[in-house]
């Protein structure tokens, strides 16, 4: 299984940005596609997950602000942030979890600064 992430970048404080993961190999019918970010100094944390039938977790600080989603047919999840804030600056990681074996993209940049 591999995962590619895209869409980081520099971004003003408030402002908006997209992030998507596609994966490809051999990818179950049930699993658990999502999010994890690292900011410097800092623990790897959960951002948001979305299970193959639709169910959703967000963590605490991103509730409200993130919505994530995903296409089961072309095995991608997307992670749109809202109203970005300076701490929401981390490494995101994409990560889907099946049949008791997770795995990890490469991490996208994405950088909160006026």
């Amino acid at each position: 299984v591999q995962l590619q992430a895209s869409g980081g970048g520099l971004v003003q404080p408030g402002r908006s940005l997209r992030l998507s993961c596609v994966a490809s190999g051999s990818i179950f019918s049930i699993n658990v596609m999502g999010w994890y970010r690292q900011a410097p100094g800092k623990q790897r944390e959960l951002v948001a997950h979305i299970a193959s039938v639709g169910v959703t977790y967000y963590a605490d600080s991103v509730k409200g602000r993130f919505a994530i989603g995903r296409d089961n047919a072309k095995n991608t999840v997307h992670l749109q942030m809202n109203s970005l804030k300076p701490e929401d600056t981390a490494v995101y990681y994409c990560n889907l979890n099946q049949r008791s074996r997770s795995y990890w993209g490469q991490g996208t940049l994405v950088t909160v600064s006026s």
